[in-house]
């Protein structure tokens, strides 16, 4: 812990020197570039795309293993049929994403997992429920009614659109 404390205050007074030096009026243009590219190469996140695709991965199949579970127990302990039983499924992992997200915890899963959490139907119902629950203060119509929809719609928009487009395809060809 004391290392990583260490760590930061060295990245902090790295920072703060990068920001005196780039405003500082008296410091030549090279002195300012090379403390504005220091600075930027602190502030930079770092990724490794294969930690992250494997983030992802556990995240995503974590949550298709819970569905799959859940459409199990519906089909061979409540006797449903595969239809109902996946109807079901749905419902409850969209219900589960609402209130993980109404906790505040769905973005914790979604910036540890990436789209690993944004991929199956939680993911929607996270990308619905979240503005929802940000603008609910503003009122129904101009808080929740306006931006229900804005990271959902263009999913929307572009799934119907891509629909429809690929039907007419279809139907010229056959």
């Amino acid at each position: 812990m004391a290392n990583m404390e260490e760590k930061d205050d060295k990245t902090k007074a790295m920072i703060d020197k990068s920001i005196e030096t780039i405003t500082d009026p008296e410091s030549t243009t090279e002195e300012r570039n090379q403390a504005y590219n220091d600075y930027v190469k602190q502030v930079t996140p770092t990724h490794n795309l294969g930690v992250n695709m494997v983030k992802a991965f556990v995240l995503g199949g974590g949550i298709c293993l819970i569905g799959q579970i859940i459409t199990n127990i519906a089909k061979y302990n409540f006797g449903l049929d595969k239809q109902e039983a996946a109807a079901w499924c749905s419902m409850i992992l969209v219900l589960c994403s609402i209130v993980l997200t109404s906790l505040n915890w769905y973005p914790s899963l979604a910036n540890w997992g990436g789209a690993g959490a944004l991929v199956p139907i939680t993911g929607f119902a996270n990308g619905v429920a979240a503005p929802a629950i940000e603008f609910k203060k503003e009122g129904q119509v101009f808080g929740i009614g306006v931006k229900i929809f804005t990271i959902a719609g263009p999913v929307i928009l572009y799934g119907i659109f891509s629909s429809w487009l690929l039907g007419l395809i279809y139907w010229i060809i056959k």
